[in-house]
Parts: structure tokens; C-alpha cells; sequence
């Protein structure tokens, strides 16, 4: 028997996760004006936000009594989680899923303040707002109705990484990233490229619309292109 904290846990990570989901799309819906399925999962939740949620709460609570101190540590546990996932997840499929560059006060393209203030504030209302709505229903539960709904979810979170993770295989096998050379007309190459291997990888492709994915052998043409023109614009001004 495990003790009922960790049930507690399991399902207010699922919970936050697919919270987390639905602001994705909502700020997407905002910003594009069309749905979009955010997150590297199939299913409607982003297991960073469960995590987040679980990490600042195990960790936090005990500063309840002290709001400033949970706003700052909880962006310093969020935006740690948020920098760890944009590596690990460029290092395992050779992408880069998101890129803060373009925003002042960045960390390597990979977390930025527009993010990190948003965290506080997160970490804040899951600390004293939701964790303690969500745990005392489910004190409610009965334990073993509790079990089954966590181990059900499991089940279907663990199916559904499996088959997102294969879909990501087949997009690191084609993209590589390209250090300096991100351009837009090979993004969109290797996006046309990616897109007609699957429904699963066109949904993952859609789910983040300025992830930079680029293709080895473009990146090759276009480096001795690149060098042909530099050698030919040399080889003229050496004529003159």
C-alpha cells in the first residue's frame, strides 16, 4: 500500500498538467486566432506544468506563511524546470522547441523574465489555492476509487508518452540543428519534409509553430553554396 499523499500527488500532477494544457491553448488561441494542441503528449495536458505544480508545492508549502519568499523560489524552481526541459529536449531530438532569444533579460534563448514573473505567480496560486481545494476533495475520495483513477491515468499518460516519444524519434532523425544558421526557408523545408511522415508528427509540428528544425543535408548545400559565393566574390576582387 502506498501511502495516500503520493495518490494525492499522482493525481494533482494530472490535474495541473492538463491546466497547464489549457492555458497553453488559450494564449495560442489568443495569439493565432486558431486552436492549437500544445505539448509534446497526444493527450490535453503538459506534464512540465504537472511537475511545476507538484515540485513548488512539495517544496513550498511549508513557506506558506511567507508569500514573498514562495513567489521567488517558485520562479526559481519553474524557471530551473522550464531551462532543464528546453536542453535535455534539444540534446535527445535535436530541436529547439522554444527560443526566448528575441526577449531582454533571456538565459540561453531558454527562459526569459516574461516567463519567470508568470512562474512566481503560478507557484503562488498553487500553493494557496489550488492544491488545497484539489486535496481536500480528494480527502473525500474513497482511497480505493482514488487508486483506480490514478493508476488509469497512468496508464494512458505512459501509452501516450510511448507513441510521442517514437514520433519524436522520427523528427530527430531528419532535423538537426543548425547553431547560427536558423533561417526561415529551412525550417519551412524540413517542416514540408517532417509533415508527410505522419498525422502524429504534423500534430507535434503544429503544437509548436517556431520550433527550429533543421535538415543535415539542406544545411550542407547550403554551407557550400554559401562558400562558393564567398570564393567567387574573392576570386573577382583579387582581379581587380
Amino acid at each position: 500500500m502506498l501511502n495516500p499523499l503520493i495518490w494525492h500527488y499522482l493525481l494533482f500532477f494530472f490535474i495541473a498538467s492538463c491546466l497547464g494544457w489549457i492555458m497553453e491553448v488559450t494564449c495560442k488561441l489568443i495569439q493565432f486566432h486558431r486552436f492549437i494542441n500544445r505539448g509534446f503528449l497526444i493527450g490535453p495536458y503538459c506534464p512540465i506544468y504537472g511537475f511545476g505544480a507538484v515540485t513548488v508545492t512539495a517544496l513550498l508549502s511549508r513557506y506558506e506563511g511567507e508569500p514573498v519568499t514562495v513567489f521567488v523560489l517558485a520562479m526559481a524552481l519553474c524557471g530551473t524546470l522550464e531551462y532543464l526541459t528546453s536542453y535535455l529536449m534539444e540534446k535527445l531530438f535535436h530541436a529547439r522547441w522554444w527560443d526566448y532569444s528575441h526577449k531582454r533579460f533571456n538565459l540561453n534563448g531558454r527562459v526569459c523574465a516574461d516567463t519567470l514573473i508568470p512562474f512566481g505567480l503560478l507557484g503562488m496560486l498553487m500553493v494557496y489555492v489550488v492544491k488545497p481545494f484539489l486535496f481536500a476533495r480528494m480527502d473525500r475520495m474513497p482511497e480505493n476509487v482514488l487508486e483506480i483513477v490514478c493508476l488509469v491515468l497512468m496508464a494512458g499518460f505512459l501509452f501516450d508518452a510511448a507513441l510521442s516519444v517514437t514520433v519524436l524519434g522520427k523528427i530527430r532523425k531528419t532535423a538537426n540543428l543548425s547553431g547560427e544558421d536558423d533561417t526561415e526557408a529551412i525550417a519551412r523545408a524540413v517542416r514540408e519534409h517532417l509533415a508527410k511522415n505522419s498525422v502524429l508528427v504534423r500534430r507535434v509540428l503544429s503544437a509548436f509553430p517556431y520550433a527550429r528544425l533543421y535538415n543535415k543535408s539542406l544545411m550542407q548545400k547550403i554551407d557550400q553554396r554559401r562558400k562558393e559565393i564567398r570564393q567567387d566574390i574573392e576570386r573577382k576582387l583579387k582581379q581587380r
